[in-house]
């Protein structure tokens, strides 16, 4: 079983086989069709595809919700059972992103829901193409099976639970947005910036390779014995714009035998929707 991350190769092993399930999780915040048209270009061979928006978020409720809210565990194991996900399936994801888009989200919200063989591609679809795997061009309908959710409700965290994490001097609470972000110099998607007053900058992208894969078992225990010291990943909770690129960070920790911290899925933009909650930009 894969449960964090698999190799190009180890994914190439495995096209065709009846138990295996991929998912192209490609998705751009500021063109969300292209994902989508990207896909039916070329994808990896028997691939469904898998809308950040549409598949793998909830609608938005304006000033209650941050801008990908989870959809409820049946409606997403009715999404999951549509694309021929069941108990026994190995589910693999990827994106275009290093994992760290909706490739590292559809991997978080089958851990919630229960399905622990799931793994991100490592370096996603420029390592498969990279590396001269096969492609294909067909859209993929895949014979339905039945998922049945087992959620697991402590892997997230709610606003009321943050502010309570960060009165408790022994839990952490992490932005993984640029520093940027962080700082408020810059905020292209939501309309106030800044971040969660107490908490600290640890970009995801740092977990990173140049060529968009994970950074070594060993690099990663070393990142994060500095970034944690002695707070225990179960006080430990992760946040980004809104629930989806932090978790790269999480699958980062769960990959390198760290243990899962929690997420804020809610997230910035959920944060921000009450003006009584504090903003900082130091």
């Amino acid at each position: 079983m894969y449960s964090t991350i698999i190799s190009t190769k180890e994914l190439a092993q495995h096209i065709g086989d009846p138990d295996w399930v991929v998912v192209d999780c490609r998705f751009q915040p500021a063109d969300t069709e292209a994902g989508r048209i990207d896909y039916g270009k070329s994808h990896i061979p028997g691939a469904v595809y898998a809308h950040l928006d549409e598949n793998l978020a909830a609608p938005i409720e304006p000033g209650i919700t941050g801008r990908h809210p989870l959809p409820s565990p049946e409606k997403m194991a009715e999404t999951l059972s549509g694309w021929g996900i069941g108990p026994e399936t190995q589910v693999v994801t990827y994106d275009d992103a290093g994992g760290a888009m909706a490739a590292s989200r559809l991997w978080w919200m089958l851990k919630w829901l229960g399905h622990d063989a799931v793994a991100v591609l490592d370096g996603g679809w420029s390592k498969w193409v990279g590396d001269g795997r096969e492609i294909e061009s067909s859209k993929v309908v895949k014979p339905s099976k039945t998922f049945v959710p087992h959620p697991r409700s402590e892997l997230q965290v709610s606003t009321e639970d943050v502010e309570e994490m960060l009165r408790d001097e022994s839990a952490l609470v992490i932005d993984a947005r640029s520093r940027e972000r962080y700082l408020g110099e810059v905020e292209p998607w939501d309309p106030i910036a800044g971040h969660i007053p107490g908490a600290i900058s640890a970009p995801f992208a740092e977990l990173l390779t140049p060529e968009n894969t994970l950074l070594s078992v060993d690099e990663i225990r070393s990142y994060f014995n500095s970034l944690l010291g002695d707070v225990p990943p179960e006080k430990v909770v992760y946040y980004c714009g809104s629930g989806v690129t932090s978790i790269l960070s999480i699958l980062a920790m769960e990959y390198a035998g760290i243990g899962m911290p929690k997420l804020y899925v809610g997230s910035w933009s959920q944060w921000i929707t009450d003006p009584a909650r504090g903003v900082a930009t130091k």
